[in-house]
């Protein structure tokens, strides 16, 4: 912005000294002056109102302005913490780019639509969630279209998360069209299906549901169980050592919710080194989707 203040209309040299002055000249000095004021009092307004800067006592709105080929470091953004909540939670995107929630309850996530970026802007925020009972489920906006791939747990018809364990969670929401449509994705790799994780499950031990993979061996006859998962959930149990070396010395894993029964609970026996299958939750149960050696009953 090229400045209208103009110092050249100001005749330094008037008045001259010991001579009469015309008051013509003293009343277009002052005239002059006066709009020189003028011009900087607004720039410099107009300045207080944009100009990034380290006073504390100006509000840095850049009002939408581009700012470009810029070296930038150290940079940070608000965060905002929710607390504790449940029911319907407002998430105001201008408030900050990092907001967090401990789920009390059910949660449904509510985007303020005064504060998306305009169509054509990219805008992004992330939620943090943490869940401290699995009977709280995380709700996205109806009214916008997800992309879902990737996220356990969550039924499409509704946008409802049903969670395998309880944990902290974080889905980064993403929109370039002031707000239309949104595409989420997860942060954390904790509730892929596949997520690289495994345990060594105890005898009499309940299977842990945030993990993928359990596996055992076994001396005498031992039993363990697997509860009721979220749709699309997979879990893999493998035998890796019979060190009793019987048919006797077997595990049995009692599962809720078996896919090849009726209704109620199954079992699956393994008892040679070696087997092992891989479960995967559907429609409220578990299904086989993959045997070596291993009886279901």
């Amino acid at each position: 912005m090229t400045s209208q203040i103009n110092p050249n209309l100001i005749n330094g040299a008037y008045p001259v000294a010991g001579q009469d002055n015309s008051t013509k000249g003293m009343r277009d000095n002052f005239t002059n002056i006066k709009t020189n004021f003028n011009y900087a009092a607004s720039e410099i307004s107009a300045l207080q109102a944009t100009v990034v800067t380290s006073g504390s006592s100006v509000v840095n709105d850049l009002a939408g302005a581009l700012i470009y080929n810029a070296e930038i470091q150290n940079i940070s953004a608000p965060a905002v913490n929710w607390g504790n909540q449940s029911g319907t939670v407002q998430i105001n995107w201008a408030a900050g780019l990092y907001q967090t929630i401990i789920a009390t309850g059910s949660v449904v996530l509510n985007f303020v639509a005064d504060s998306y970026p305009a169509a054509g802007i990219y805008g992004q925020v992330k939620i943090k969630v943490t869940i401290n009972n699995v009977a709280h489920t995380l709700r996205f906006p109806s009214l916008v279209t997800v992309n879902n791939q990737g996220i356990q747990g969550l039924d499409t018809s509704t946008n409802t998360i049903t969670f395998a364990a309880t944990g902290v969670y974080e889905f980064l929401f993403e929109t370039s069209d002031n707000g239309a449509t949104f595409i989420v994705v997860e942060s954390n790799k904790r509730i892929q299906p596949f997520n690289n994780s495994s345990e060594n499950l105890a005898a009499s031990g309940a299977a842990n549901l945030s993990l993928t993979t359990s596996y055992f061996s076994t001396v005498v006859p031992t039993t363990a169980t697997l509860a009721a998962g979220v749709n699309g959930q997979v879990k893999v149990f493998a035998l890796y050592a019979d060190i009793g070396d019987s048919s006797l010395d077997n595990m049995v894993i009692t599962v809720t919710n078996a896919g090849w029964k009726t209704s109620g609970t199954g079992t699956i026996t393994f008892d040679t080194i070696g087997d092992a299958c891989t479960l995967q939750y559907i429609n409220a149960k578990w299904f086989c989707i993959g045997n070596n050696g291993c009886v279901f009953a």
